[in-house]
């Protein structure tokens, strides 16, 4: 299995360590993965896109080796706080956001309530509106789940529900499902992944749903036409609903877009981001 873990920084947020990586030099991009995954999400599209770009992935709190705290808030609101807050840290102020799954909502939330640090917005299968979590997860958030279930019991659980996410299975190896588990492995990775569970709320994206009608930013729906967990038609209504929103689709994948046609996914969003912005508002 090939070794990432060297390629990454740490910073302090709100006494949290982040773990973040970093590639390239220009303007700024960040790159948000979603559940349960970690910036190791996008390791095939960084490359492409820090050749014109500082490419800075973070692990969210909870989630890859950002720290996985017993008692915080990890829901996307929290998320997209704390967000802003490794912006900060980093000294950035507008940024392009390329979001995917439930980053895709934390990078709603940041849109809405913090449109002045954004230049740009991709959401990519992003969960919207009342399309999460899925019928798959609803379980796992009941009080206790996780002690009716054993660690190799829930690997193999995970093993069994990551390759329903691509349209072809052979699309994702062995080796990137290593890469999506190895930060729950073990008792402890268990408990903070059911963590996780637990906060995913669609009240987060419903409360935000009318202000996305409003939004003055220019942004790019991005999505596998064969997404099985973020259905299609909610990439239309999502593109539908944000004024101006392009919505091109990577045809032939399903959810794990970066895992199955890594460099159709960078092509798309280099070309959005090359395109100059043209707020509405002054």
């Amino acid at each position: 299995m090939t070794d990432f873990n060297q390629t990454h920084h740490f910073a302090m947020v709100e006494g949290h360590r982040i773990a973040y990586l970093d590639e390239g030099a220009g303007p700024p991009l960040i790159l948000l993965h979603g559940i349960p995954t970690s910036s190791l999400l996008w390791r095939k599209v960084i490359p492409v896109l820090a050749q014109t770009h500082r490419v800075i992935a973070p692990d969210m709190l909870n989630y890859g080796q950002s720290d996985k705290p017993e008692r915080a808030d990890v829901s996307i609101a929290a998320q997209a706080r704390l967000l802003v807050g490794l912006m900060d840290a980093l000294g950035l102020g507008r940024v392009d956001l390329a979001a995917h799954d439930i980053g895709g909502g934390v990078a709603q939330i940041v849109a809405v309530r913090c449109p002045e640090r954004l230049n740009r917005l991709v959401l990519a299968n992003a969960i919207c509106f009342d399309s999460w979590p899925i019928p798959e997860f609803e379980p796992l958030q009941e009080t206790g789940a996780e002690t009716e279930i054993s660690v190799d019991a829930f690997d193999k659980m995970l093993r069994d529900f990551l390759p329903q996410g691509v349209a072809v299975p052979d699309q994702l190896t062995g080796e990137a499902i290593d890469i999506m588990l190895q930060p729950w492995r073990g008792e402890d990775g268990k408990a903070a992944l059911f963590r996780n569970f637990r906060r995913l709320d669609p009240e987060y994206t419903m409360a935000i749903a009318r202000e996305l009608e409003k939004l003055d930013l220019p942004t790019l729906v991005l999505w596998g036409d064969k997404d099985p967990f973020q259905k299609p038609d909610y990439a239309q209504r999502l593109a539908d609903t944000i004024p101006g929103a392009r919505l091109e689709w990577i045809s032939g994948a399903a959810h794990w877009i970066m895992e199955e046609q890594p460099q159709a996914v960078a092509d798309h969003i280099a070309r959005f981001l090359d395109t100059p912005t043209s707020h509405r508002k002054a």
